[in-house]
């Protein structure tokens, strides 16, 4: 037992492991010692003849002799070196020796030095150094050297070929630095103890959890459903929008089902090496098999499970493929996996192969799309656990402007106004902290610095006015939230509104949303005379909206019923259109027709309109953001739909 210091500390015990950088280190002093062990001058050559005449002249300083080498080296006197500074390129060196010589096994060199010394004056002598190079160690390194130079470097490139394979410490792959294991699942097992997260950790998805529920029963009840002739389904594929918490509610069926659950992603089954992925796709079911009932989790499954065929530029022995097949041969092939159940997450359900998608592999869809107004209240819940909020703060008002937010969305803005009320410094997180953390992150960065002339700033407001009142005079057009002309990310100024949550639309519905598009761009042909630049993302979308309901919807009357949008990707790759030439030029014409039954449209209604949305210009440049109860005042209430169309929207005394 350690004794403790004066402090009533313990020492602390310094632990040296070992690495692989110093034994690297340890080869390099090596190779510098043997390359640089001659002094690290560059001595040049010379004949006997030359020797004797630089001896004869007095300009050697000393000679070194190694008799083994039959080598002798001349360092010369100080003030002759200058001489022979052409030999050296017309530099001096500085270090010795300057010139070596070599002689034959006849040579003397103890009568040879011995002879010419003694024709020289006392002055001009030169010393004479005689030794033998004992080269044990050198030569040694030099045999030595390479080999174990190859051999560290096929430890290192196998142990970063199995690092980069999903191994190391703790990893399938990685077990005992085995290069070997590389075709081992890389999935992670976490047992049933280790599983934290049950249904109530899931905030909304009603009907997502009302499905997996069955699954849950599946796993715990076996007997229950077997004792009728039926079988367990093999696996459930949730499909949604990202973030909307497909990988939470599999960790949640498993913390339910207290089952072992084993995660990995589609994308480790993909290696550049051959057969890499089908034999880790083996080794996962192989395991499963051993911990069942278990569930097996398989996030982003269109990395591996894309169509056959439609891979672009790969050729029909794809690795992907081969990976695939593995894979469908596993989930139901003359193989049983009783009491495993596999789970996976995509939002590109439209790629993935269809022999993939059949009864028997995986048997459920189950829909996890955005939440609506009840579930972003409960996620919103989740998400504000921890935070110090302000007495007055109100959930519903935060949950009915966050329409169309995923639940990582909502948590996202629930940081965000943590941060933006810690910048300002304020002791509780406000409602307008909330609405900053939307605004920042629908819209991007507010710039305040952002240099623009006056001319520029008229011509935003009146587009912004021009968006703000017409979709406030339109019954099906999106309520308006606020107007602002500050700057954020690429957008100039913005209008922001409160969209319905539709399940349909309707053609007049699509058409009024589509005449509060093109608003600003008609305001400023109206005041300007001219229109600009700062109509480009309207535009797009108008144009988009418009082509969807002539070639997808069918609301055109000369092009009719038809639908030429490929839901099920069966055309993959195919560059041909399924309509004629005349047929493309009459939906072109369709198009262009419409754009400009809705510009007419929209420049009526601002022309009848025109002094109110001027003043709502004004007012946008006095205060740089007004609300709805602003443009309530100018322009009256806002024109609503038809009372059995109509939706809750927020109370007026909730803005601001």
């Amino acid at each position: 037992m350690a004794k403790n210091d004066r402090n009533g500390e313990k020492p602390r015990i310094i632990k040296i492991r070992f690495n692989f950088t110093w034994l690297y280190l340890i080869l390099l002093i090596g190779l510098g010692w043997m390359l640089f062990s001659q002094g690290g001058s560059n001595p040049q050559k010379v004949e006997w003849d030359e020797v004797k005449e630089m001896i004869s002249e007095g300009d050697v300083d000393e000679i070194t002799f190694v008799r083994n080498d039959y080598q002798g080296f001349m360092k010369m006197k100080a003030d002759r070196i200058s001489k022979y500074a052409s030999k050296f390129g017309g530099n001096i060196p500085r270090k010795s020796p300057h010139f070596f010589f070599i002689v034959s096994e006849k040579f003397n060199p103890e009568e040879s030095f011995e002879e010419l010394n003694s024709a020289l004056e006392p002055a001009d002598r030169f010393k004479v150094v005689m030794k033998n190079n004992d080269r044990m160690w050198s030569n040694v390194l030099e045999w030595l050297l390479w080999p174990v130079l190859m051999i560290l470097l096929w430890i290192w490139m196998f142990r970063g070929f199995n690092r980069s394979m999903g191994g190391g410490q703790g990893g399938p792959g990685g077990i005992g630095g085995n290069p070997f294991n590389v075709g081992r699942s890389t999935g992670k097992l976490a047992d049933k103890n280790e599983v934290n997260v049950t249904f109530k950790d899931v905030a909304g998805l009603y009907g997502a959890k009302e499905e997996v529920m069955e699954i849950v029963d599946f796993l715990k009840n076996p007997s229950k459903y077997t004792a009728l002739g039926g079988k367990i389904p093999k696996g459930a594929l949730l499909v949604g929008p990202p973030g909307t918490g497909k990988t939470l509610l599999a960790k949640a069926v498993a913390g339910e089902a207290n089952v072992p659950f084993f995660s990995i992603s589609g994308s480790d089954f993909v290696e550049m090496f051959v057969g890499v992925g089908a034999s880790r796709v083996r080794d996962l079911f192989r395991q499963a098999k051993e911990k069942a009932p278990c569930i097996v989790f398989i996030d982003e499954i269109d990395a591996v499970g894309r169509a056959r065929g439609k891979n672009a530029g790969w050729s029909s022995n794809d690795e992907r493929e081969n990976t695939l097949n593995q894979l469908l041969t596993e989930m139901d092939g003359f193989g049983t996996n009783s009491g495993v159940i596999v789970l996976a997450a995509t939002n590109r359900a439209d790629i993935l192969d269809k022999a993939l998608m059949r009864a028997g592999r995986f048997d459920r869809q189950i829909h996890v799309d955005l939440p609506e107004l009840r579930e972003r209240e409960e996620i919103f819940k989740v998400h504000l656990k921890g935070l110090k909020l302000a007495e007055d703060f109100d959930l519903s008002f935060m949950a009915k402007h966050t329409p169309g937010f995923s639940g990582a969305d909502i948590a996202n803005v629930c940081n965000e106004a943590a941060l933006t009320a810690a910048r300002r410094n304020k002791p509780a997180i406000e409602r307008q902290d909330f609405l900053d953390a939307v605004d920042r992150i629908v819209g991007g960065l507010e710039k305040k610095g952002s240099i623009m002339t006056m001319a520029e700033k008229r011509s935003i407001a009146h587009h912004e006015a021009g968006h703000a009142t017409v979709s406030w005079l339109l019954p099906y057009a999106n309520p308006l939230f606020k107007v602002t002309l500050i700057p954020r990310g690429d957008a100039l100024g913005a209008a922001w509104y409160l969209p319905e949550e539709r399940k349909l639309w309707t053609r007049n519905q699509m058409i009024d949303e589509m005449c509060s598009l093109i608003g600003g761009r008609v305001a400023e042909e109206i005041v300007n005379g001219q229109p600009s630049t700062g109509a480009q993302n309207d535009l797009e979308r108008l144009t988009r909206m418009a082509y969807s309901m002539v070639q997808y919807y069918g609301m055109s009357e000369k092009v009719g019923l038809v639908s030429f949008y490929d839901s099920t990707g069966a055309r993959g790759y195919d560059l041909t259109k399924p309509y004629s030439e005349k047929t493309a030029e009459l939906m072109d014409q369709e198009v262009k027709d419409l754009v400009s039954m809705i510009h007419d449209r929209t420049l009526r209604i601002l022309t009848e309109n025109k002094e109110g949305f001027l003043a709502m210009a004004a007012m946008l440049l006095e205060k740089e953001v007004i609300f709805a109860e602003d443009v309530e005042k100018i322009l009256g209430p806002k024109v609503l739909p038809p009372e059995d169309e109509r939706k809750e929207l927020p109370k007026d005394e909730q803005h601001g």
